[in-house]
């Protein structure tokens, strides 16, 4: 079969053939459709990852259909089209994976070539309503986006008559573009934040209720202003990936009560936060990170009951992989890119 091989870090990535492999007992046989590419591929390659071991085929995402199942599979799972959850292994403690802990893609091999075996409990059918390349490009942002929004921030899906007010920073990028459509499918009255005012334009459309250029000065006092001004202006859930020193803006801008979710840090450590700030205030702030199993099956089962489709910047050809891992190095996408696994 052909596959995505990274056998070095600081040098592309490899096009090469290697056996298809067997699925053993508790095990499928996926003849994969398409792969996402996310920045965990692309960290990897640069050796910005903890405890990496090459060589390995790439790839936390993917979607196909199962050929093979192994002994103690049931063989009704032949010919099903599939998505496969890429955090294995997560542990009995929901609020903090274990020792075991690992994301499909290295140290295992991952979703970067025409077939791949995985344990029968982390493949989920494959949502109707979304192509093979949809569904690929929906595990790990949509995971890592479900457990930030729903389970560390605790977004009230709930309320009578007034919906929570949610912002989502970094709009463009997987993850913060599937919080911002899991928060207005669950209700929430939706805002985001972009250095583009072209990226902030394409979601206008998307159910939110408004955006702001970060680029801006003091954006975060215009953009209060325009969610209402004093008390109202504030924001019950916040959900960040950028880190940094605007992060205390973020504190500024919280309700009393809020809630402030993080997964990233692309901009670097966080600073300048005043104690006074978070602690009158009773704010709650989460690191976060990918999720368990029922959170994956939850995130499955919302996006099937709202019919959500993950935003796609560009699908090529898996050959063209490390053109892929160019553009995203670069940060230039919006959504996520997607590689086609023709056979």
């Amino acid at each position: 079969m052909k596959a995505i091989l990274l056998a070095e870090t600081h040098q592309p990535v490899q096009l090469i053939d290697v056996p298809v492999p067997v699925a053993g007992p508790g095990q499928v046989l996926i003849k994969l459709k398409a792969a996402a590419l996310n920045h965990r591929d692309v960290f990897i390659q640069q050796a910005l990852y903890p405890g990496i071991k090459l060589p390995v085929i790439l790839g936390s995402d993917g979607a196909g259909v199962v050929e093979e199942v192994g002994e103690g599979v049931d063989r009704v799972w032949r010919g099903q089209s599939v998505v496969i959850n890429p955090a294995m292994h997560w542990g009995d403690n929901p609020r903090f994976y274990g020792d075991d802990f690992r994301i499909l893609g290295m140290p295992e091999n991952g979703t970067f070539a025409e077939y791949i075996t995985v344990d029968i409990r982390y493949i989920h059918h494959k949502p109707d309503h979304l192509s093979f390349e949809q569904a690929a490009a929906l595990p790990l942002t949509g995971l890592t986006a479900w457990r930030a929004l729903m389970t560390r921030a605790g977004l009230h899906t709930n309320t009578a008559s007034i919906p929570e007010k949610v912002l989502v920073t970094g709009i463009g990028g997987g993850a913060a573009l599937m919080a911002m459509q899991f928060a207005v499918a669950a209700g929430a009255e939706v805002w985001v934040t972009s250095g583009s005012d072209e990226k902030l334009a394409r979601v206008q459309n998307s159910g939110i209720a408004g955006g702001i250029n970060y680029r801006q000065p003091d954006w975060h006092k215009t953009l209060m202003a325009q969610t209402g001004g004093g008390r109202r202006g504030y924001f019950d859930v916040i959900i960040d990936s950028a880190g940094g020193p605007s992060f205390a803006k973020l504190i500024d801008i919280a309700a009393p009560g809020g809630r402030i979710a993080f997964f990233g840090g692309t901009t670097g450590n966080i600073t300048d936060i005043v104690p006074p700030k978070v602690f009158f205030k009773q704010l709650s702030i989460f690191g976060t990170t990918m999720g368990t199993e029922p959170e994956f099956a939850h995130m499955i089962a919302l996006v099937n009951d709202k019919q959500i489709v993950p935003f796609i910047d560009q699908i090529v050809p898996l050959a063209e992989a490390q053109l892929a891992m160019n553009k995203m190095d670069s940060g230039k996408q919006f959504g996520k890119l997607v590689l086609s696994i023709a056979h």
